[in-house]
């Protein structure tokens, strides 16, 4: 087997592995090492967890030991682009642990925070800057950062990058790097706007395929449970409260959903902290040090946290609601059953989710065990639910065809809705769209005016 004493490593490197415990490397590391060290391009294809930041820096840092040189002032001998702030930090920090011994400058420039320290850690130059494609453009727009003399460029989770509308600022960011270097390319799946964008980066790269995106993680344990809407707080918090739950991540569909969430189990005394899109830097940051620590053992995420959030001992993920693109499943799972250890994954499933659980199955080509929990816990009726009367629907986070109520009489806007109402908790008609109008016109309207519905933005009908 393989060990990374026989990758051809700097001494400083392999001392500060071995401190760190590691000495057999991941697959990806074993193959994709190797010709990094002979400066090749790579493409990478892998999902989260696999190992790729080491598979990266130790070749990096491992030329920057070879080839020492004084980055000039708000310079970076190498470049590595993240999704996510949460991603961009353990990337750093792995840099910093791997280059202990080497005498290497890492910076950092993520959103969320302030920006003085960030231009100040540039101000000097440095070996490694991890960046968010966003922040790095506004310090580029400054000129408190410099990219005419990178060497190295990492692009890293480049679907999650196009998921999050990154493309275009990642071009812009490629127009100021010099055509002559090195390129490291790492995606879990491959749509057609990344295969592009790949072309563009690359120059006959070396390709390494490891875990497809499909592959779920082999020592997670899978199950669902069959709910309604109305019981899953319930569920989960019996399930959090077994034994066994010991570090849990719950993942939601929406920021205001992990919100919801994390107050509810809050409520029923499980300690836990959300951390989603909306929460600043400090907020995440602090969020993920107490979930690390074990002050809390819940997390309550958006799929911001599905890929690369290192946590070894997570011992369960909990979807509260099942993700619309079947991948995220794999990546959300793959927060539990790291460094060894098994996991379990769990999934509470609504009626009209079950699309959604079939995608997964599709995907991951394999069929989860199904536990049937309706109507064993005290659920709030979800109007339209299974035996239930069709009954009047209420407003719904992320549906696809939402509800809105339809204001008639009048009103400032010429019929429309009035925001302000709306949204304000004021009065409501009980008129329902699809329902007829009432012959007899209201006392209060109008004379001589033709009374029209317009659709409300975002419906169907105002999509065309």
């Amino acid at each position: 087997m393989t060990q990374f004493t026989d990758l051809g490593l700097a001494e400083p490197l392999l001392r500060a592995l071995a401190q760190e415990g590691y000495t057999t490397p991941t697959p990806i590391q074993a193959q994709a090492i190797p010709p990094l060290l002979q400066n090749r391009d790579l493409l990478g294809i892998a999902q989260t967890g696999t190992g790729k930041t080491a598979a990266f820096a130790l070749p990096i840092l491992n030329h920057f030991l070879k080839n020492p040189k004084k980055p000039n002032a708000k310079t970076a001998r190498a470049l590595i682009l993240a999704p996510t702030r949460e991603l961009a930090t353990q990337i750093a920090a792995s840099f910093r642990a791997y280059g202990k011994f080497a005498g290497i400058r890492v910076a950092i420039v993520i959103g969320g925070v302030s920006p003085g320290p960030q231009v100040q850690a540039m101000a000097g130059g440095v070996d490694v800057l991890v960046a968010t494609p966003g922040r790095l453009l506004d310090h580029m727009s400054t000129g408190a950062v410099r990219l005419n003399e990178t060497e190295i460029l990492v692009l890293d989770e480049a679907d999650h990058m196009l998921d999050l509308g990154f493309v275009v600022p990642i071009r812009k960011i490629l127009q100021k790097i010099p055509k002559a270097r090195q390129s490291l390319f790492f995606s879990a799946t491959m749509p057609r706007e990344i295969a592009s964008l790949a072309s563009e980066m690359l120059s006959n790269p070396v390709e390494v395929k490891v875990a497809p995106v499909a592959a779920t993680a082999d020592r997670v344990s899978q199950e669902v449970y069959l709910i309604e809407t109305g019981g899953k707080p319930a569920l989960l918090v019996e399930l959090l409260k077994r034994p066994g739950f010991s570090r849990s991540i719950i993942f939601t569909r929406t920021k205001r959903g992990a919100d919801r969430v994390a107050r509810h189990c809050e409520a029923a005394g499980i300690a836990a902290a959300a951390i989603h899109g909306n929460k600043s830097q400090n907020q995440r940051q602090r969020a993920l040090d107490d979930f690390k620590k074990g002050k809390t053992a819940a997390l309550v995420a958006t799929d911001i946290a599905a890929r690369g959030i290192d946590i070894d001992s997570v011992s369960h993920v909990v979807n509260f609601d099942l993700p619309e693109v079947p991948e995220a499943y794999v990546h959300r799972i793959g927060r539990t059953a790291r460094a060894g250890k098994e996991g379990i994954g769990i999934s509470l499933c609504a009626p009209d989710e079950r699309a959604l659980l079939k995608a997964i199955e599709k995907l991951t080509r394999q069929t989860l065990p199904v536990i049937d929990r309706r109507g064993t816990l005290p659920v709030v009726a979800r109007p339209g639910g299974a035996g239930e009367a069709p009954a009047e629907r209420a407003p719904r986070e992320n549906q696809n065809r939402p509800y809105h109520p339809v204001r008639s009489g009048p009103s400032r806007n010429g019929g429309r809705p009035d925001a302000r109402s709306e949204h304000h908790g004021g009065p409501r008609s009980e008129q329902r769209f699809g329902e007829p109008r009432s012959a007899a016109p209201r006392p209060d309207a109008r004379p001589n005016r033709v009374q029209t519905r317009r659709p409300f933005p975002g419906s169907q009908t105002a999509r065309g």
